[in-house]
């Protein structure tokens, strides 16, 4: 059980993961979330450094997809200002929303990786479908309180840095 919560990497944030190392790996595409992975969960706007982080994925040929569970018009904002598919409303961990992802990304599932910020939700739903997983931190500790009472316990099964 807890295997299926630990994340493959760990990074203290997106702007630190080592995507060199990524192609290495094979990974030829990325699933990302939204809230607290490149902006804060209440951030409108897309900061310069995320798209400056963006073009450098695209330019090192990842492709990319955005996958929240926030509202459609938000991630569909965030898809529009990176040039890159999205899926909100996704409920995860539910498979669906990246079986939706990993099909719009038209590539093998062993070569794409999940980076986001939270366990139970995001790392949970990339390993059951076998996908690679990244944890980073989450981007600012204001959260919704389910999300809030879910750190508590993601604290005991995954002791960040």
């Amino acid at each position: 059980m807890f295997k299926s919560l630990q994340p493959d990497q760990y990074y203290k944030d997106i702007f630190e993961v080592n995507f060199e190392k990524l192609r290495q790996q094979g990974i030829e595409g990325i699933i990302c979330d939204i809230d607290n992975t490149i902006v804060s969960w209440d951030e409108k706007k897309v900061m310069d450094e995320v798209l400056s982080l963006f073009t450098k994925m695209k330019n090192m040929n990842f492709q990319i997809c955005l996958v929240s569970n926030g509202l459609s018009r938000r991630v569909d904002y965030f898809s529009k200002e990176l040039d890159i598919p999205g899926f909100g409303r996704a409920i995860k961990p539910r498979k669906k929303a990246y079986l939706n992802a990993i099909a719009r990304l038209d590539i093998d599932k062993n070569k794409i990786a999940v980076i986001a910020d939270q366990i139970f939700t995001d790392v949970f739903g990339g390993n059951r479908l076998g996908l690679t997983t990244i944890l980073v931190d989450p981007m600012n500790e204001k959260e919704f309180i389910t999300t809030k009472f879910l750190r508590i316990i993601e604290k005991i099964i995954f002791k960040r840095n």
